[in-house]
């Protein structure tokens, strides 16, 4: 299954498919410069010094059935031209939010609408970021009671491996349902 770990830009998508792959994962992040001053939002994040101009590319194997290809797409605007190529043959979206900065996620959630794609929404827990419940985060981004809500740290292959497990299954169930229709 292809699988595409999406959000807005700093929200750990390149640290949540390093977290689990199983391959050494293909990433293509340059340092940021001067350019990007003024133009990428760094509030809460200080200290990133690295961006990803293209995707990043991991690999789980989930059972012996079912191996996930992980494509992370970059999460600035500019960069956005490039998900229309990432986004074929793709069974599903991982969403990635942090709850810090939820209103970055509105374009990022629009951008995909029109995919019609199967996906969740898993919540990056940072240091010293506020927690909320669930239904909490779907009010929030007005997202559909059917769409799971996952709480992650994207550091831990264990979090990040089960909020993948939920979108596959959600996946899944989604081409199971289309398919009845």
């Amino acid at each position: 299954m292809k699988i595409l770990v999406v959000g807005p830009f700093g929200v750990g998508k390149t640290t949540l498919t390093a977290s689990v792959s199983e391959i050494e994962p293909l990433r293509t992040e340059e340092r940021m410069t001067e350019a990007s001053v003024g133009v990428d939002d760094l509030r809460g994040l200080e200290s990133k010094t690295e961006t990803t101009v293209a995707m990043d590319f991991g690999r789980i194997t989930l059972n012996p059935a079912l191996v996930l290809y992980l494509f992370g797409a970059p999460g600035q605007r500019r960069f956005w031209d490039l998900w229309q190529g990432l986004v074929v043959g793709a069974v599903g979206l991982l969403v990635l939010v942090d709850t810090r900065r939820l209103e970055d996620c509105f374009d990022v959630l629009d951008q995909w609408e029109a995919h019609r794609l199967p996906f969740i929404v898993a919540v990056n827990r940072f240091p010293g970021s506020e927690e909320f419940d669930d239904d909490e985060i779907r009010e929030a981004l007005d997202i559909p009671f059917s769409t799971p809500v996952v709480q992650c740290d994207a550091t831990d292959p264990l979090q990040s491996g089960e909020a993948l497990r939920t979108l596959a299954a959600h996946a899944l169930a989604c081409r199971e349902e289309e398919a009845l229709k």
